[in-house]
């Protein structure tokens, strides 16, 4: 604090930063960013009215209860060449207490160059300020009694009376005048209050300047109490001692204890920047409308004669006069190293707000009618590539894919499960001619089927045939056992379908129409319809794909069929010749393990148990040797497969034959069901919606705006934005706005100094 606090450059940069300061907050800066700022704050009868009056050299109002009910701000300028007063009224709160988008700055009244016209004018503004409802300037000729009968006014506000003072006997400051902290009045009178003071203590660039009086003891004191819950170590804090001609000469250990404080000896109350002590004028003087010269030389002669405080070294600490030099001096500081802090806050505060600008869209430049075509047609033309997997978004193809392998599998399951045997339990499945898989996922309604099962089958479908020949409704009626459980799995794969598209549908309509939610909810509905009639199709076209497995059991595949039949028939001898081979209980199964859906082979995928014999091993199998035996003997290019031809007629050869040739047209038809299913479903449901999409939308779009009253209209209204939308667009390009001048004006500090 070694500056001359009256050399030229210094006073020259103060008012300059002052003036910044004035020009920030009247641009709403406080809502944004911590600018700089002294605050007065203490209870009633605390002496805090009689402060301002002493520093400001003005008379403000006062009234028995509470008088202050909106904060005041009070500039003091001394380059002037006489004295003058404006007052304006800063609006930065609607009735409700809520931020407005812009703050706006109401000039209330005529310069007032009579001090004495100050405190009537101060109390005119405070009511036009908590009377937000009525204009400003129907308060200007209105008289005290009138004011303070004044009804359905606000109990408190946030908005600011802003008193600009011309004083060429004044020190550059600036600070705010808060509503006296109550305790004796309603629960939430007080609360409020006490919010209003903890809104501004807790700003980390607000020095607070507490009022105590010497009179009560600083533990009572409820402002001091806030000022340590806002500033815990003292290092903003400015305590001001008032009242202290009302101690006694009997206080004797109250003026030590009070002059220990104010020398920063006492270790309860501690402060960086201390305490003061000053004198202020009672009601007599008061009364006297004396001089503030007059004023403080009384002061200071009580200072210098009156014991103890003539004894305290540091003078400093006494009067008005240094007390507001140090303060000012204090704030001129913290202006000057919060300013890089204030521009890096502006910037960042300027990045976020243009990042959530740009992320709005932009608003309508079309023509409505251009507009809701053009969005109808780009979306068809997308989800079109969607369903001819051209577009770079591949979910909808690849998700029906997935279903459509998890269909294959659940049919596969669906295998009959024959096992040529009188007690089918107590054998393995036999789920491929090579005995190396076992289906894992086998669909519940398969049953297991012995010989005997096989045996009764056939019984039961006897009518008029000759001896010796099976019925063939015995093989349909073994065939319809499978057909039927193909139902539950194409109805859950066009159910997965479904549910894919309709997220796709939603994604897209979100995408594209979106930004105006009446289309969206129009055009949305218009779709959904759509995709509902091809939903219908599409079930009813996968129920006929289904109903031509059904009688007749048909194929022309006749080669692959007969070549599976064969197989499965020597399979199923060679089993019965083996039977120990297949017991359950005999080895753990090595040839278990799930087909894999997507084989495109022959048969399907299979497990191939790693070889724990040498080739010269297998070659003396006797399998080998049979038939490296029909080679010499000309019958070569056999398999162990044929081998079974050999072995003499099984006395079930016709249940055995039964089951080879059920077993063969399952997989003829389980080859077809697999691709016609997920055919079915692509053509009745995605490549129809796509192609008939276009125009049933237009269609409608246009019969259903045709037949209103007002084409324009009702363009312009499906198109018409959000207004969520439009609100936020037009707060934040008044934010913007707000933050660029904000940014501007500091980022031009020091070009004019």
């Amino acid at each position: 604090m070694g500056v001359d606090i009256s050399s030229t450059d210094y006073a020259h940069r103060r008012r300059e930063l002052m003036k910044m300061m004035a020009d920030l907050k009247s641009m709403g800066a406080e809502a944004l960013i911590d600018l700089p700022s002294v605050v007065v704050i203490g209870g009633q009868s605390a002496g805090k009215s009689s402060l301002v009056e002493a520093v400001s050299g003005i008379n403000v109002p006062r009234d028995s209860g509470t008088c202050t009910r909106c904060p005041m701000e009070c500039t003091m300028s001394s380059h002037a060449t006489s004295w003058s007063c404006s007052i304006t009224l800063r609006i930065s709160f609607d009735s409700n207490g809520q931020d407005m988008p812009k703050t706006n700055t109401v000039p209330f009244g005529q310069t007032i160059t009579d001090r004495n016209e100050v405190e009537v004018w101060l109390r005119r503004a405070q009511s036009a300020i908590l009377n937000p409802n009525v204009s400003a300037s129907s308060f200007h000729t209105k008289t005290i009694e009138e004011l303070r009968s004044a009804k359905n006014m606000l109990k408190f506000s946030r908005n600011v009376v802003c008193v600009s003072i011309e004083d060429p006997d004044a020190t550059d400051l600036s600070f705010y005048d808060l509503p006296g902290l109550i305790q004796n009045e309603e629960a939430e009178t007080v609360a409020l209050v006490k919010s209003l003071v903890e809104h501004y203590t807790q700003k980390k660039n607000t020095i607070i300047l507490t009022t105590i009086p010497m009179s009560d003891d600083m533990e009572n004191q409820q402002s001091m109490s806030l000022a340590r819950a806002a500033d815990p170590d003292g290092k903003r804090t400015i305590g001001v001692l008032t009242k202290p001609d009302t101690l006694g000469a009997g206080a004797i250990n109250q003026r030590k204890r009070w002059v220990e404080i104010i020398e920063g000896r006492s270790e309860d109350h501690k402060l960086r920047h201390g305490f003061y002590c000053v004198r202020l004028p009672d009601d007599a003087e008061r009364s006297q409308r004396l001089s503030r010269a007059e004023l403080q030389r009384r002061a200071a002669e009580y200072f210098d004669t009156m014991s103890p405080w003539n004894g305290v070294t540091d003078r400093h600490r006494f009067g008005i006069p240094g007390f507001v030099s140090d303060v000012s001096r204090l704030l001129i500081q913290l202006i000057e190293e919060a300013l890089p802090r204030l521009r890096e806050d502006i910037d960042k505060l300027l990045a976020q707000c243009n990042k959530e600008f740009d992320a709005l869209p932009p608003p309508l430049a079309n023509d409505p009618q251009i507009e809701v075509l053009g969005r109808v047609n780009a979306f068809c033309d997308v989800f079109k590539s969607y369903v001819n997997g051209s577009h770079e978004d591949k979910r909808l193809a690849q998700r029906n894919r997935a279903l459509y392998a998890i269909f294959k599998r659940d049919i596969r399951g669906t295998a009959p499960d024959f096992r040529p045997f009188e007690k089918p339990e107590e054998y393995v499945p036999l789920d491929d001619t090579k005995g190396k898989m076992s289906l894992t996922e086998r669909d519940p309604g398969v049953k297991t089927m012995g010989i005997y099962d096989i045996s009764r089958v056939i019984h039961e479908a006897i009518g008029w045939e000759l001896p010796n020949n099976v019925p063939y409704q015995a093989k349909a009626n073994l065939i319809a056992q499978f057909i039927k459980l193909w139902v539950a799995p194409s109805e859950r794969c066009l159910a997965g379908v479904n549910d894919v598209l309709d997220q796709v549908i939603d994604a897209l309509i979100g995408i594209h129409f979106g930004r105006f939610k009446v289309l969206e909810g129009y055009v949305g509905d218009l779709i959904r319809t759509q995709v509902d009639i091809c939903k219908a199709l599409a079930k009813e076209a996968v129920k006929k794909a289904l109903d031509l497995e059904n009688t007749p059991y048909y194929t022309q595949n006749t080669h692959y069929l007969q070549t599976l039949g064969e197989k499965w028939l020597a399979y199923y001898k060679a089993a019965r010749n083996q039977p120990d081979e297949y017991k359950v209980n005999r080895k753990p199964y090595e040839a278990r393990a799930q087909a894999n859906p997507a084989s495109e082979g022959l048969e399907y995928e299979y497990y191939h148990p790693p070889q724990s014999i040498t080739p010269s091993e297998r070659s003396e199998t006797p399998q080998s040797k049979a038939l490296r035996a029909l080679a010499e003997a000309g019958y070569a290019n056999l398999s162990v497969s044929d081998l079974a031809r050999l072995l003499p007629p099984d006395s079930r050869e016709k249940e055995l034959i039964v089951m080879a040739d059920v077993r063969a047209y399952y997989h003829v038809a389980y080859k077809r069901i697999i691709d016609n299913i997920p055919l079915t479903i692509e053509h009745a449901l995605h490549h129809a919606l796509a192609e008939q999409l276009s125009q049933s939308l237009f269609t409608s779009l246009l019969t259903d705006v045709a037949s209103g009253h007002n084409f324009s209209e009702r363009m312009n209204e499906l198109v018409s934005e959000d207004p969520s939308v439009a609100q936020k667009r037009a707060s934040l390009s008044t934010r913007k706005q707000r933050l660029s001048d904000i940014r501007r004006r500091l980022m031009t500090f020091g070009n004019n100094i």
